[in-house]
């Protein structure tokens, strides 16, 4: 379903729900109105017809000697209640036994039976309910109907007292009442009705000028993906409403994605670069060995350590690729202690054995232990060793340091050598990059060297700078925290270079 039918749908449904909802509030309304126009009807009627028998005094009064009892009974005339005329109430006038005394003259020769539970009502009781008379509902008010009686005293005093003389009777045809809540309900439902149809009519026709920049981002979207052209991008709105923000994210996703796409064609391309040299002298060497294995035994062991040492270089980038592929999802690292100063003696001690006429020293060496993955961090700085040992000409220093700095274990590798142009130190750390295009592929790695040792740092909560000056030297450190906090993996992809040549000078060469 569409978007633009869901929300004409979805706004439909909730303003009918609203429109239902103020439609039951506005009929309950009007009817308790009505109701209660009722009630006070058939009480201000009730009021007028004691009002008469009040006023008739013992004119309105019948005395009747009852036989069978043999008592005198005192009932209200019923001809009392033809003098009240009112066309909306009908009235009529009972005995205490519920014998018919009077009624009103519009009841002509109709009589309303009486409620048995009206039999029971005494002095300030009154009834309400509802009646039907031949298919005519009727609202009606019972209640006794009291008289004044004067009684002569032996004494000669006159006492007055209220006798209950019988019932009385008001009711009030409901006809009207329920022709105007007819009326009342089939206007609210044809006027809902006709609402709602202008309402979605309007909301369909309004939601399309709503939807269209939406749909244009969609089929600009499409454009790109279709063309793979991933340089393209999405018109911003002058708006500044959600589908701003939502074009901003698209064209910034975009850019993500042209940039990881162009990311990783420079690293297949990269990967086939130097997996083809060591591939091509491997298969040179076999060409040679088949031609001349039985002739030049030199040649033989001469080829054999070739692609011994190009099996060696392919198996190590290979062990690297893995590596960064394995920083790179998450893996976990192993949490151990770590006493630094001892690690540092011992890349010392290995990369005197690579130092040829370099001089290789240490430097500040404090104690610092932390908490992390021993022989990754010994990897990280035997890189930076051999890094730093590549780099340097013979007479040339390398220092290897250990240092307390910023609430850090710092470990730092200068050297005295061609140092790194401005332009090439923000990306000396991305896999691949070479700052000397016309290094050998023989002499230097492959450009994973320093890739790895930026995800060792981050895999342990810290990072890697780098400070250098051209034909003076550079200064490498690894920033690792001291503490033994195990790093969160939240963190181990945040950390970038930082170029920070006021804290860590190159060394330089003694005399």
């Amino acid at each position: 379903m569409a978007l633009r039918t869901r929300l004409t749908l979805s706004f439909t449904v909730f303003f009918a729900a609203a429109l239902l909802l103020l439609g039951i509030g506005i009929y309950t309304a009007v009817q308790q109105a009505l109701y209660q126009g009722v009630v006070g009807d058939l009480h201000a009627g009730a009021k007028q017809v004691l009002t008469l028998y009040q006023a008739g005094g013992s004119n309105s009064l019948d005395r009747r000697l009852d036989l069978d009892k043999g008592q005198l009974l005192i009932l209200p005339r019923g001809e009392v209640t033809q003098i009240f005329n009112n066309p909306m109430l009908i009235a009529q006038v009972r005995s205490v036994n519920g014998e018919l005394l009077g009624r009103s003259p519009n009841m002509q020769d109709q009589e309303l039976p009486l409620p048995s539970v009206a039999l029971d009502l005494e002095h300030g009781q009154t009834w309400l309910g509802q009646q039907t008379v031949q298919g005519v509902n009727l609202y009606t008010r019972i209640e006794p109907l009291l008289v004044e009686i004067t009684i002569d005293r032996p004494d000669g005093r006159k006492v007055i007292e209220f006798h209950h003389a019988g019932y009385l009777q008001i009711s009030r045809p409901m006809k009207d009442i329920e022709m105007t809540l007819g009326l009342l309900l089939s206007m609210m439902l044809s006027g809902g009705a006709i609402t709602l149809f202008v309402t979605a009519a309007g909301v369909f026709v309004l939601s399309r000028s709503a939807v269209k920049p939406i749909d244009q981002v969609t089929r600009t979207a499409q454009s790109i993906v279709r063309a793979e052209d991933l340089s393209r991008r999405v018109e911003v709105p002058h708006s500044q409403d959600e589908l701003q923000r939502l074009t901003v994210t698209i064209n910034e996703m975009l850019g993500r994605m042209e940039a990881l796409f162009h990311t990783q064609r420079r690293f297949v391309a990269d990967v086939s670069h130097e997996l083809r040299t060591p591939l091509t002298a491997m298969q040179g060497n076999m060409e040679i060995l088949t031609r001349s294995v039985h002739n030049n035994p030199d040649i033989f062991h001469e080829s054999l350590t070739d692609m011994r040492r190009e099996t060696t270089r392919m198996i190590r980038m290979v062990n690297d690729l893995l590596l960064l592929a394995q920083s790179e999802s998450g893996v976990q690292i192993r949490q151990e202690s770590v006493e630094l100063d001892t690690l540092l003696l011992e890349v010392h001690r290995e990369l005197r054995l690579l130092a040829g006429d370099v001089k290789l020293r240490i430097g500040a060496e404090d104690q610092v232990t932390i908490t992390g993955d021993r022989d990754r961090i010994k990897q990280a700085l035997l890189n930076l060793g051999v890094n730093a040992l590549q780099h340097t000409a013979p007479g040339g220093l390398v220092t290897l340091s250990l240092e307390r700095r910023n609430g850090y274990a710092c470990l730092s590798v200068a050297d005295t050598g061609e140092g790194i142009a401005p332009e090439d130190v923000p990306h000396i750390f991305d896999r691949f990059y070479r700052a000397d295009r016309s290094r050998s592929r023989h002499g230097g790695g492959a450009g994973l060297g320093l890739a790895i040792v930026k995800r060792i740092a981050n895999a342990h909560n810290g990072h890697v700078t780098v400070a250098s000056v051209p034909r003076r030297g550079s200064t490498f450190a690894l920033w690792l925290p001291p503490d033994a906090t195990p790093p969160p993996q939240a963190q181990a992809a945040q950390a970038s270079p930082v170029i920070d040549a006021t804290s860590i000078r190159p060394a330089s060469v003694e005399s």
